[in-house]
């Protein structure tokens, strides 16, 4: 593999924000290594024989956690040994008020750029929009009903353009070391008002029933997830419940100097596109 060291690594480069990302960064005329299991450089967090040669001679990295915690920091100590100065993990946004053992992973990603003696910065996002379009509450929306244990908290969804036009400028531009910035969209909606907004956009039916946590788990479990799985999930919804992460937040306007996408122009561009029909 070609090394440069003006490259650019993004991990998980085929993934929601990954994909965004890599064309934006091209855009802007930065030198970009895709990295994925099944991407333009091979990279794959079970396989340490892949790790060298993606991070030598790189000078940035879009770190995304691995699922087992314990990699992170392994990985960025070689990357960091490799050459790499500035790195910019994608985490939680709350992940500051939680018992990081709650989400393990994504607190090891935090820790190990912390703790790198690099620039770092870290992105904090609220749900992404495109969790209604293309996995995790995909499905139980194209087959018209949406069952959640919400509490009927609202949720600023964040689209995930945002996310990876937020993390060009983090990995592009001075000024940001040593901060960890929320990111969410510009009002909260509860799901029901989301559900209603994309039911809207795709003109049909779609309806959301508030679940206890039990029942949720109940049907979780039904659907064949593990016990573990329906915990991990329950955790996020007792995060989202406990109304923390509710209020919309500016990260996208300090960084960018604009406005996030609105949720009813996400709707909008996915049902268009077929996403719920």
């Amino acid at each position: 593999m070609t090394t440069n060291s003006k490259d650019i690594l993004v991990l998980a480069a085929t993934g929601k924000t990954g994909r965004r990302l890599v064309p934006t960064l091209r855009a802007a005329g930065h030198r970009v290594r895709a990295a994925s299991r099944s991407g333009e450089v091979r990279f794959d967090w079970d396989d340490r024989d892949s790790w060298p040669a993606v991070v030598r001679g790189a000078k940035a990295v879009y770190l995304v956690p691995p699922a087992d915690p314990a990699l992170a920091e392994v990985f960025v100590e070689l990357a960091v040994e490799a050459g790499v100065r500035r790195l910019v993990a994608l985490s939680g946004r709350g992940m500051d008020r939680y018992d990081p053992e709650l989400f393990p992973s994504v607190a090891a990603g935090e820790r190990a750029v912390r703790g790198s003696g690099v620039e770092w910065t870290i992105i904090r996002a609220n749900n992404f929009d495109q969790n209604f379009d293309e996995d995790l509450w995909h499905a139980p929306l194209r087959a018209g009903r949406l069952a959640l244990p919400t509490g009927g908290v609202p949720e600023p969804f964040v689209d995930v353009r945002d996310v990876a036009d937020v993390a060009a400028a983090l990995l592009t531009s001075d000024g940001h070391h040593g901060r960890a910035y929320d990111i969410s969209g510009p009002r909260a909606l509860t799901f029901a008002e989301a559900v209603a907004v994309m039911a809207e956009a795709a003109g049909r039916k779609i309806r959301f029933e508030e679940l206890s946590p039990a029942d949720y788990a109940a049907e979780q479990l039904a659907d064949g997830l593990s016990e573990e799985a329906v915990a991990e999930v329950g955790s996020i919804f007792d995060v989202m419940r406990a109304g923390h992460l509710a209020d919309p937040a500016d990260g996208v306007r300090r960084i960018l100097g604009r406005d996030p996408v609105r949720f009813e122009d996400y709707a909008a561009r996915a049902a268009a596109a077929g996403a719920w029909s």
